[in-house]
């Protein structure tokens, strides 16, 4: 069955709102990756503004990130005293205690 003048004007409409909303998608997923994300378990995290070193637990790449081997629940403290249940860990960090002594 061959396509009528309404398939066409209705596919050519979809297609061009596909454009703008995989733009959309492609700047929020940008974002998100771009982003440090405080509260989240990560590996490599952005040098905090102000700072030249890495906080506890991390190992300057001699870069602009610090990597750690080991998955830390960190934020960024933005000039601000960590939150409970939280530990200073230096260059503009706080991790999350975990364990019975908040170390680990």
């Amino acid at each position: 069955m061959p396509f009528s003048s309404s398939d066409a004007d209705t596919t050519a409409a979809v297609q061009a709102m596909r454009k703008p909303m995989r733009s959309v998608l492609m700047g929020v997923a940008g974002i998100l990756l771009v982003a440090p994300m405080p509260g989240l378990a990560q590996k490599e995290i952005p040098k905090a503004a102000g700072h030249d070193q890495c906080p506890l637990g991390y190992v300057n790449t001699l870069g602009t990130t610090c990597v750690s081997p080991v998955d830390y629940e960190v934020a960024p403290t933005h000039g601000q005293p960590c939150k409970p249940g939280w530990m200073n860990i230096g260059a503009g960090y706080c991790k999350k205690k975990k364990g019975p002594l908040g170390i680990f």
